[in-house]
């Protein structure tokens, strides 16, 4: 699922900056796998992927749980995922 049209100079992050902005989240808090984000969540390994890839967008229940796993707030976790404009 495509974002939808953004307003003129809003910016979302694309989706090799939304993987990109993953694997910073788990280098700085220790996550070696998204096997482990999976157990920390009780989200599935391969949806997580997706999310982060863009191919894909995570359910609001969803947003919780990944927030806490990777200590963000849901507006971070958002612009990450490419969801929400850059500030």
């Amino acid at each position: 699922m495509k974002p939808k049209t953004l307003k003129k100079g809003a910016k979302r992050n694309s989706p090799d900056e939304t993987y990109a902005w993953l694997r910073e989240r788990m280098d700085k808090l220790g996550f070696t796998s998204l096997e482990q984000i999976a157990a920390e969540t009780g989200i599935n390994r391969g949806n997580i992927y997706r999310y982060f890839t863009q191919e894909q967008r995570p359910s609001v229940a969803l947003v919780d749980p990944l927030c806490q796993a990777l200590k963000v707030t849901p507006q971070a976790l958002l612009i990450g995922l490419g969801v929400w404009d850059k500030p």
